[in-house]
């Protein structure tokens, strides 16, 4: 059987919970040795003991070089690196306070440059290709009221995207970003989803009458990280059912 990301080293950031846990385990299945940070450090991961889960605050911008160097001289080399850490947060845009506005900051956006640049310069010191991809939002592109910083640094990521894989491309590295739409993580099917009500109304925003599983938008970011893709570099790859065009079509 053919395995896209077979025997790469590949560290997912957020990768406890959600999209980001889909992504780990998704890589591991696909033949990747994969590495997770998360703010609870060791967590389980059933039938996949091959992750390393380390613990990693990626809002706390002086630990993330020593955290790449710790992981390099434990596995080697990185080959791919996917920033999904994150953290939703929305206001009314009169109450938005500077307290959440650096939240959003620091781990949305700042944590994806200060990785990025982590992983990059291991790379090209040691002549090592590699790709990266850093998870964005469909809000990047088509958002509402209550969202302007959350969106703000969705669409930072997806420019900065842009810019890193001309900065990058030189060494062999590919940067790419994945925007995905309203996805069934566990928080979403334990709230506003479980209402039957919520759920219909969630529908009908998806050209496809349904919205993303987390399975999807993982098979996406394998996609963006395997060979499958070496044609992409500076792109954005928009997962969400047609919801976008809907947002924009209404707009």
């Amino acid at each position: 059987m053919n395995k896209e990301l077979e025997n790469r080293l590949v560290i997912v950031t957020g990768g406890g919970a959600g999209i980001g846990r889909g992504i780990a385990e998704a890589c591991h299945d696909a033949g990747a040795r994969v590495v997770v940070g998360t703010l609870e450090g060791k967590l389980d991961y059933p039938g996949r003991d091959a992750i390393d889960c380390r613990q990693l605050d990626v809002a706390d911008a002086s630990s993330i070089t020593s955290w790449v160097d710790a992981v390099i001289a434990t596995h080697g080399p990185i080959d791919a690196l996917v920033n999904n850490a994150g953290v939703t947060i929305t206001d009314s845009f009169l109450s938005m306070s500077v307290e959440k506005l650096e939240t959003l900051w620091s781990v949305n956006q700042r944590s994806v440059f200060l990785m990025t640049q982590a992983v990059a310069r291991t790379m090209s010191e040691n002549g090592h290709s590699g790709s990266i991809v850093n998870i964005a939002s469909n809000h990047a592109g088509a958002t509402t009221a209550g969202y302007e910083m959350y969106a703000g640094t969705k669409a930072a990521i997806v420019a900065m995207t842009r810019a890193m894989a001309w900065s990058l491309g030189k060494h062999g590295i590919r940067v790419n970003s994945l925007s995905p739409g309203l996805t069934r993580t566990e928080t979403i099917a334990a709230g506003p989803a479980n209402e039957p009500e919520t759920e219909a109304m969630f529908r009908t925003w998806h050209a496809t009458g349904r919205y993303n599983s987390v399975a999807e938008v993982a098979k996406c970011a394998v996609f963006l990280l395997s060979d499958a893709s070496t044609a992409l570099s500076g792109s954005d790859m928009l997962a969400d059912q047609g919801m976008s065009a809907l947002l924009c079509a209404e707009l």
